[in-house]
C-alpha cells in the first residue's frame, strides 16, 4: 500500500485511468494484498498460477497457495493497458493496475476443485458463477485501506501492527481463533485451550461481507470483546480483525487462514469442527486432514486440531469428544447457527450456551431488527 508523495501522485494517475468497478470478494483481496496479508503476492494471478492454485495447490513459481486470489471482467481491457479499481459502490479509488494478461476460465473447474462441488447453492460457487468470465492479471499498486480503518478504528490491525503488539507482550507462540461469528461458550473453551499451551491468542475476526442472516462485523466484534472482558485473564488476547469477505471454502479456506496468519505472526492456528464450512458440503474433520496432505514445508504457521465441543451435563462443564465419556444425551452441542436461530425467534438461550454480557449485545441487535 502507498504512502506520503506516492500515494498522492498515483491518485491523481488514477483518475485519468479507465475505472473498473470490483467485487465485494476482490476489494478484501486487494486490500490484503496492500496490507502484508498476502504476501509474497504482488498481484492477481495469472492463468498460469490460476491453473497452479486450483489443480495443485501452487502458483508457476512454485508457491504453495491454496485458493485462487483473482479479479475477473468482461473482455473489453486491453492486455497491457494501466486501469483503476474501484469500490463495488463506484466510489472510492483502490488500486491501479497493470494488465499483463487476460484469461478465459472454466467456472466450473475452479468451484469443483476449490469448493470441492459445483452445486449453485453453495455461497462460494454462487460467487464464482456469478463473475464475468474473464480474468485479469497483473500486479497492483493499493491506494486506499477501503474504509475498514475509518469503520473499525484500533480493531482494524495490519500484519505489522500484530506482529508489533505480539512483541510487545513477549509473545512467541500464538494461535489464531477464526471468527465469522460472536464467541460461545464452545469458542471460549477452546482459545482457553489454546492459551494453557501457547503464550496468547489472536481472536481474528472476518469483517468483510457474509451470507444473509450472518451477524455483522460491527455486532460480532462488540459481543467478543465483552466475553474478553469479562472471562480472559489481562494480557492473553488480542482481537484484531481482517478485509477479507468469507468464501466458504472448508478445508481450502482452513489452509488460506493459515498462510496468511504467517504473515500476521501466528505459530499455530486452532481447526475447530467444519472450519470456514457452510451446510453439510464438508465433513466435520475434513479440515483437519487436509493439513496432512499438503507438504510438510507448506505451512509454518501448524494447525492446533480440536474435536467437537459441548456442554456436558454431567461433567458439569465444557468438555470435547476427547475428554468426555458421556452421551448424546447429556450433551448440549453448541452452534452459531442454532444461537442466530434463537435469536432470531427470541428463544431463550442456555446460560450453558452463552455468556450473559455477550446475550445482551446479541439481543439489542435483533430487538433492532424488529424480533421481540
Amino acid at each position: 500500500m502507498l504512502k506520503g508523495e506516492a500515494l498522492a501522485a498515483e491518485r491523481a494517475r488514477a483518475r485519468s485511468l479507465r475505472t473498473l468497478r470490483v467485487s465485494s470478494r476482490e476489494k478484501g483481496d486487494l486490500i490484503m494484498l496492500g496490507i502484508g496479508g498476502f504476501t509474497p503476492l504482488e498481484g492477481l494471478m495469472t492463468r498460469a498460477d490460476w491453473e497452479g492454485v486450483c489443480d495443485g495447490f501452487r502458483t508457476a513459481s512454485g508457491l504453495f497457495w491454496p485458493i485462487p486470489i483473482t479479479l475477473s471482467s468482461d473482455d473489453a481491457v486491453a492486455v497491457g493497458s494501466d486501469i483503476a479499481l474501484a469500490d463495488p459502490d463506484g466510489g472510492e479509488l483502490l488500486a491501479t493496475m497493470r494488465v499483463t494478461e487476460k484469461y478465459p476460465i472454466d467456472k466450473a473447474h475452479e468451484c469443483a476443485s476449490v469448493f470441492g462441488t459445483t452445486d449453485p447453492a453453495h455461497p462460494g460457487v454462487k460467487m464464482v458463477m456469478q463473475q464475468p468470465g474473464v480474468n485479469l492479471a497483473g500486479p497492483v499498486k493499493v491506494l486506499s485501506d477501503g474504509g475498514f480503518k475509518a469503520k473499525y478504528g484500533a480493531l482494524f490491525m495490519t500484519p505489522a501492527e500484530t506482529r508489533a503488539e505480539f512483541e510487545r507482550l513477549g509473545w512467541s507462540r500464538v494461535a489464531a481463533f477464526q471468527t465469522r461469528n460472536p464467541m460461545h461458550r464452545s469458542h471460549e473453551y477452546l482459545a482457553k485451550v489454546a492459551i494453557e499451551t501457547c503464550d496468547g491468542v489472536l481472536v481474528h475476526s472476518l469483517l468483510g461481507a457474509l451470507k444473509p442472516g450472518d451477524i455483522p462485523a460491527e455486532v460480532r466484534t462488540r459481543a467478543i470483546a465483552v466475553l474478553i472482558e469479562n472471562y480472559f485473564r489481562p494480557g492473553t488476547v488480542v482481537q484484531a480483525g481482517y478485509p477479507l469477505d468469507m468464501r466458504y471454502a472448508g478445508p481450502r479456506e482452513a489452509l488460506l487462514h493459515a498462510l496468511f496468519r504467517q504473515n500476521y505472526g501466528c505459530s499455530h492456528q486452532i481447526v475447530g469442527r467444519d472450519h470456514a464450512g457452510v451446510g453439510s458440503y464438508y465433513g466435520p474433520f475434513d479440515a483437519h486432514r487436509i493439513f496432512d496432505e499438503i507438504p510438510g514445508d507448506a505451512l509454518e504457521t501448524r494447525p492446533l486440531r480440536m474435536d467437537v465441543t459441548f456442554w456436558c451435563y454431567k461433567c458439569g462443564g465444557m468438555a470435547s469428544g476427547r475428554t468426555c465419556p458421556h452421551g448424546g444425551a447429556d450433551r448440549l452441542q453448541v452452534s452459531g447457527t442454532q444461537l442466530r436461530q434463537w435469536l432470531s425467534e427470541s428463544s431463550p438461550v442456555p446460560p450453558e450456551f452463552s455468556r450473559p454480557e455477550v446475550l445482551e449485545v446479541l439481543r439489542a441487535y435483533y430487538t433492532e431488527l424488529g424480533v421481540t
